[in-house]
């Protein structure tokens, strides 16, 4: 893994981050469901701010053998570079953009999103088709025949399960307190109140969030009929620039018997983003997109 330090300031602020972490371990006890969304959240934002990643996706119909989940199939295997910053408020909005590298076929398919943290702002996103050289818009949270699909590059990932923010749109309650993979954590449910049921196909989730680390270890999703249609797995939880975070994510679509893995082969931040890369220009403008990636590139190989 590769982490670039810009300078004192960056050096500063990761020894800020530290003792902050620290002190928040000594409070955790005292912490509501809220509070405790809101620390995983600013852990996830921490992470993705001035942050350049390369991402392998994959994705295959699942079964059981030997009592242990395993692909069905051959996974289709995408290789991505992400690049986000955080914006706004107290940089509590993210912009990010996502290009597929490989297969060649999918070679230039990027997808654009910016996340907000303010509830009265729909998150926008939107994708781009080299094969067509068309941007098509992605509705915000659950789609409809009339939009374009909110999956992920096609995986079982959509551009709902990425948000962040707006935890005034729910009913937070604590469950419970139990052990994850090992792990000590709060069960914490979210159920939508009726302005976010419109925009979301998941009429509750259960989250169980590491109470040392604060990081999601694992997230169920229901329907409203009850039913779970859909689990997100953490796994190599590592710390980056004194943040845990976790390095491989599995959703798995229990209904379609699918699952994807979004595994993050390299991080590095502290990353100098030019303010005109997190635009649609970058989708359509070949030329511009490979000489700003270049030099990013260029900072941290």
């Amino acid at each position: 893994m590769k982490v670039s330090l810009n300078g004192m300031l960056y050096a500063a602020a990761f020894f800020a981050t530290a003792f902050i972490a620290s002190a928040h371990a000594q409070d955790s006890t005292q912490l509501n469901g809220r509070e405790i969304l809101e620390r995983a959240e600013d852990n996830q934002r921490a992470v993705a701010d001035a942050a350049f990643n390369r991402i392998q996706l994959s994705s295959c119909r699942f079964g059981l053998q030997n009592n242990q989940i395993t692909c069905a199939e051959r996974p289709r295997v995408k290789a991505l570079e992400s690049v986000s910053i955080n914006t706004g408020v107290d940089n509590r909005d993210t912009q990010s953009i996502s290009i597929v590298l490989e297969p060649a076929a999918e070679r230039g398919i990027g997808m654009l999103s910016y996340s907000y943290d303010d509830a009265g702002r729909d998150n926008e996103t939107w994708l781009y088709l080299s094969a067509l050289g068309q941007v098509k818009r992605i509705a915000s949270g659950n789609s409809d025949d009339d939009s374009e699909s909110a999956s992920l590059f096609g995986s079982e990932f959509t551009t709902e399960d990425q948000d962040t923010g707006k935890l005034e749109e729910y009913e937070i309650n604590i469950l419970e307190e139990s052990t994850e993979s090992g792990r000590e954590v709060w069960v914490i449910e979210t159920i939508p109140n009726a302005e976010r049921a419109r925009k979301t196909r998941y009429a509750r989730t259960v989250q169980y969030i590491d109470k040392e680390r604060f990081v999601v270890l694992r997230a169920d999703m229901y329907d409203r009929q009850g039913r779970e249609i859909k689990r997100l797995m953490a796994s190599r939880i590592e710390q980056v620039n004194g943040v845990w975070t976790a390095r491989s994510l599995t959703m798995m679509n229990l209904v379609a018997n699918r699952l994807s893995n979004m595994a993050i082969l390299e991080i590095n931040s502290g990353i100098d983003v030019p303010e005109n890369f997190l635009t649609p220009r970058t989708l359509t403008d070949v030329a511009f997109r490979e000489a700003e990636l270049s030099r990013i590139r260029e900072q941290v190989d």
